[in-house]
């Protein structure tokens, strides 16, 4: 009886298709991929573990972007970029407050051939950590050709002036002022597939209403009423100009209208979105994934889902 058993059991496994292992593309994927997914990725198969722990190309561009930003610190970050072998051409870290100037200072001395530094909102990290870093990767390589600092307090006229010397100092007169126009809508975006002719040198510039330094962006509406005006040109900070979360247009004053998730619109833009069926407010195109679904199917903001919990609709209504 025992012996019958095992026989069937040496069958089951004998019919069980062997399991293959993944196609060649998916390791070309992976160095592309920011570390949460490579992390991901690497608990899929022994194949794919491998990869990430023994090959180099995974690492050889670094995008840390939530969920990890918040954990991420100036240790994980060497250990993160130490798997490059000082080859890391790429350094996105996104909202990432624990990275200190230390710890990318020490990033930039073990990788100088970093050609894309984007540090976005990183906290920790003052002007004068990145004026550092940056003096450190244009003297012993001048391999840097992108630099983003939006969201770093306290940055100066000075050190924006020092910052764009040190990334121009040895690019032609012509590349320097070859400078493509930064729309709103499109600020959070950033991808190692994009060339470098394509972005500026620094996101940073002066802006020509307020004079502060901040990101100054451009109007991507041909019609815009503002252009046509010399004394009021539509390039500006969003303090000063205020533009749709969605399309990236200027909004006149009487045209503004908010979203579910706070954010501006163009009233175009507002009319064309789906709307909250109880406040009658659209999510923009970067919180789409916040809506809920009642009952009935009709779609529900956040804060009015929250506010009916406990309620019947007729209650709330």
């Amino acid at each position: 009886m025992e012996g019958s058993s095992k026989a069937v059991s040496l069958r089951d496994e004998q019919a069980q298709p062997e399991a293959k292992p993944p196609h060649e593309a998916v390791f070309l994927v992976l160095a592309y991929l920011p570390v949460y997914e490579i992390v991901v990725m690497s608990q899929v198969c022994t194949s794919l573990r491998d990869a990430v722990n023994n090959d180099i190309l995974p690492w050889l561009n670094v995008i840390v972007e939530r969920p990890l930003s918040w954990r991420l610190n100036d240790e994980i970050l060497m250990k993160i970029t130490s798997k490059a072998n000082g080859r890391l051409k790429t350094l996105a870290l996104i909202n990432c407050m624990r990275v200190t100037d230390e710890g990318l200072q020490r990033v930039v001395e073990q990788n100088p051939l970093i050609n894309k530094l984007h540090i976005p909102a990183c906290t920790g990290i003052t002007p004068e950590g990145v004026l550092r870093a940056v003096k450190t990767l244009c003297q012993r390589s001048n391999c840097l050709k992108t630099l983003s600092i939006n969201g770093i307090y306290n940055v100066q006229k000075e050190h924006l002036d020092m910052l764009t010397m040190n990334l121009g100092k040895n690019l032609p007169l012509e590349e320097q002022q070859k400078k493509q126009p930064v729309y709103y809508h499109d600020r959070g975006s950033f991808s190692v597939f994009k060339h470098d002719e394509s972005r500026w040198l620094i996101d940073l510039e002066i802006c020509p209403r307020c004079f502060e330094v901040r990101m100054v962006y451009d109007c991507p509406k041909g019609h815009c009423m503002r252009r046509e005006c010399p004394l009021a040109p539509c390039r500006g900070c969003k303090f000063c100009i205020p533009r749709c979360v969605n399309c990236g247009g200027c909004i006149e004053s009487g045209e503004v209208e908010e979203g579910a998730c706070e954010d501006i619109l163009c009233l175009e833009c507002w009319l064309q979105l789906p709307k909250c069926s109880f406040c009658n407010k659209p999510y923009c195109k970067q919180h789409t994934n916040w809506w809920c679904t009642s009952p009935d199917s009709s779609l529900i903001c956040k804060v009015c889902d929250e506010n009916s919990h406990g309620y019947t609709y007729t209650d709330v209504l």
